[in-house]
């Protein structure tokens, strides 16, 4: 049974936890989690550790992993246990005849942790399909089902659930539709790497193909023999702004309900930070990865001062040149910017 944080995360970073528990049952999760709450143990859920940074001191608490397993199928609705790997979803829904999900192939972390963050993808959002889901409130001490519109979804990944520890999502049902046949297609990239223009439709199987090709193109999809993979994804948020500074007018925009979404990657790479920056910081343990500038790697013994460090060196290097701070997509636990 691990001790250590480090082995939970795809990072591969944090330090001890003082109790560590697995639950493989909702049930099992809400007991623990009450558990911990009436004794006044903080405690830290844990599902793929996909967007979770942990600091070298490790977690003063209950370190909860979930493990919970489930999947069934009803008529359009697809009812999933928040421990199933996200992408095992996805490919079931499509050997289950259904489509919705297809462009989410790829992504890490479990069907719990969609919800939080929102998650999207070459034109699909969660909320998109989330019909509900199942949430455990440890201040009232009440699960209750909940619909989308309890969710407070909103600008750059928000919902009510992010950076909150107070609801624990025990599992989701999504809406989806039965057909073979792709959503028009929104994206150019994806456009084409499919042969295809924008608006046309494709197989489901086709885009799942086409996106885990793109994603492990910028060392996206999970590999463990691959170090660009030991990172927590896109490490910083595009930021929306309402104006632009004229240094950052070449920035690739897109049109937001706040504002303008700045394109983060093309800010970093312009500040003067390429692939594979950083080797100075950590003896060469940390850099961004060589295939995507948003990604901050751990190349092997890294520690995760050194990650806050390149982190902030690069936000610091961004604002000096553009004005513009970004600020971290993920999860800190334990650490912080400097």
């Amino acid at each position: 049974m691990p001790t250590a944080i480090s082995e939970l995360t795809t990072m591969r970073l944090g330090g001890p936890a003082r109790e560590f528990a697995v639950a493989t049952t909702s049930d099992e999760l809400v007991s623990l989690v009450q558990g911990a709450d009436a004794s006044g143990t903080p405690v830290l859920l844990v599902g793929g550790g996909s967007n979770l940074v942990v600091g070298d001191q490790g977690f003063d608490g209950l370190v909860v992993k979930v493990e919970t397993a489930g999947m069934r199928v009803d008529g359009n609705s697809m009812w999933v246990a928040a421990g199933e790997r996200w992408d095992s979803v996805v490919a079931a829904s499509l050997d289950e005849g259904l489509a919705g999900l297809e462009t989410l192939s790829g992504i890490p972390g479990l069907a719990g942790a969609t919800p939080v963050q929102n998650v999207g993808a070459y034109g699909t959002v969660t909320s998109d399909v989330l019909e509900t889901l199942t949430v455990y409130d440890r201040e009232t001490g009440e699960t209750s089902t909940w619909t989308p519109d309890r969710c407070g979804f909103g600008l750059h990944r928000q919902s009510v659930f992010k950076h909150s520890v107070r609801y624990v999502i025990l599992d989701t049902t999504m809406s989806l539709r039965r057909s073979t046949a792709s959503d028009p297609v929104r994206y150019a990239g994806l456009a084409d790497r499919l042969g295809v223009t924008i608006g046309d439709t494709v197989r489901t199987a086709e885009v799942r193909e086409a996106v885990l090709d793109l994603r492990g193109q910028k060392g996206m999809v999970l590999d463990a023999a691959d170090h660009d993979t030991w990172s927590v994804g896109s490490f910083f948020l595009n930021p929306v702004l309402t104006e632009i500074p004229a240094s950052a007018s070449r920035a690739p925009q897109y049109p937001d309900p706040s504002g303008i979404k700045v394109h983060a990657a093309w800010l970093i790479q312009n500040a003067g930070f390429p692939h594979g920056y950083g080797a100075e910081f950590g003896n060469g343990t940390v850099s961004l990865s060589t295939k995507h500038v948003l990604a901050i790697t751990n190349r092997g013994g890294a520690r995760t001062a050194d990650v806050m460090a390149l982190a902030s060196h690069i936000r610091d290097g961004v604002k000096a040149e553009f004005g513009i701070t970004l600020v971290p997509e993920c999860d800190l636990v334990g650490c912080s910017l400097s």
